[in-house]
């Protein structure tokens, strides 16, 4: 198979379930883990401080997930470009289910004392290394395998996963929250869905074991082409498409993190709203974000990856104020929207994304490339990001300040796809 002689559709039907998977997975992990550390970690784990100061740290162990990206990225990188696409993929879904059934067993602050928490950001940083290397290579798994013309539409299947991760990881919190009483939850309850994740696990092994190599690996392999030293001739030749696509990533990662993430905390710490009703947004704006990601990026195939990604930048600005204001009315409704809209938005830029991303690196560094882009970026958007809105709302007691905030990362991305060059349906370099 190539770009001139795709999968079959069944083939391209389990190829689309064996990347979403594992994306799926990981931020079903990553989507329960903020859930908790937004509402009972920082009474779990971090009980000795006031509520808001707790969930800054829960958002810091957050943060580690982030920071250990890069170093999954790098190591997976590495092995994903020197043995294979499907070798990584399957090591990087039984150490990330590994990491997060193993939170689940985590004793509290109260049993343990100071190696709960300590604990805790371990396993975040073996869930964060996991997710650095699934990413790239469920993106290349899907891309490599299909059609040049549907680039945009086969690499968005991995774009699934934080919708889809989301709303399984929100639906399985709201059930458990609605089942327990709030001291039941707080107690053994947020345990379950942390504990359900072994499901995916096996689910994804399977899917898995059923799809072949890529191509274009396979080939590099018949020829003896493969980089000794991906990870290297990365930084030595394609610094330039390193870092147009890391400035890419910022603006939709700082976007989400908004709201996804402190959206839970807004609500419920800072609104005082019951805690359903900022689960229930969530799981909404999930849904449409889920809907968007294949029809932008379907849309990015036959327009382009720059015209789709740049006018969803543009709006997201200006929802960044619109945001808090709907917000800010406590109507259930309104709220409801804010985040609906946000997230769509966000899938106009996050659909095109994948594609655009695995194409400004040869088929030799592709896996490396894409990882360090995709990992590298967390440091200074989407991992520092939750923590940056709670302090700057600290600090200043206004929404302002967090939407100039978002601002500034889009205003990067728009910066970034203004001087690249268009890369849809151009062939993949195999230089």
């Amino acid at each position: 198979m190539d770009e001139n002689h795709p999968a079959h559709s069944h083939g391209i039907a389990r190829l689309a379930a064996a990347s979403s998977v594992g994306t799926t997975l990981e931020w079903y992990d990553f989507t329960i883990y903020n859930i908790m550390a937004a509402l009972v970690f920082n009474v779990v784990f971090f009980p000795k401080y006031d509520p808001m100061v707790g969930t800054l740290l829960a958002f810091s162990t957050y943060a580690v997930g982030y920071f250990a990206r890069p170093i999954g990225g790098f190591l997976f990188g590495h092995l994903g470009d020197r043995l294979g696409r499907r070798f990584v993929l399957f090591a990087t879904l039984m150490v990330m289910g590994a990491a997060t059934c193993l939170i689940g067993l985590l004793p509290s602050y109260q049993h343990w004392g100071v190696w709960s928490p300590a604990l805790l950001v371990m396993l975040r940083f073996i869930q964060g290394a996991a997710l650095g290397g699934e990413w790239a290579g469920a993106v290349l798994l899907s891309l490599e395998h299909g059609s040049r013309h549907q680039r945009g539409r086969n690499g968005s299947y991995a774009q699934l996963g934080p919708a889809c991760g989301t709303i399984l990881g929100t639906g399985t919190v709201a059930g458990i929250t609605l089942w327990l009483a709030p001291a039941g939850f707080e107690s053994w309850g947020w345990r379950i869905p942390f504990a359900l994740s072994a499901v995916l696990v096996g689910f994804g092994l399977w899917v898995r074991s059923g799809v072949e190599e890529t191509p274009a690996f396979m080939q590099m392999q018949s020829h003896a082409t493969t980089s000794k030293a991906p990870i290297q001739e990365v930084a030595r030749h394609h610094l330039r498409a390193l870092l147009t696509s890391i400035a890419a990533r910022v603006g939709p990662d700082v976007a989400y993190a908004l709201l996804v993430v402190f959206t839970l905390t807004y609500a419920t710490t800072i609104l005082h709203l019951p805690r359903a009703l900022a689960l229930t947004a969530t799981v909404i704006g999930a849904a449409c974000n889920a809907v968007g990601i294949p029809v932008f990026a379907s849309l990015s195939d036959r327009v382009g990856r720059r015209p789709v990604y740049a006018v969803g930048a543009v709006l997201s600005i200006l929802w960044a104020f619109a945001y808090f204001s709907l917000m800010d009315t406590r109507q259930p409704l309104l709220i409801d929207i804010a985040v609906a809209v946000g997230l769509t938005l966000h899938a106009s830029m996050y659909g095109p994304q994948a594609a655009f991303i695995a194409e400004q690196f040869p088929a030799r560094v592709r896996y490396a490339g894409s990882s360090m882009a995709y990992t590298l970026t967390g440091i200074v958007a989407g991992g520092v990001a939750p923590l940056l809105f709670s302090a700057l709302y600290r600090a200043y007691g206004s929404t302002v300040r967090l939407s100039l905030y978002v601002t500034a990362a889009l205003a990067v991305t728009l910066i970034s796809l203004w001087q690249t060059r268009e890369t849809a349906n151009a062939p993949l370099s195999e230089a």
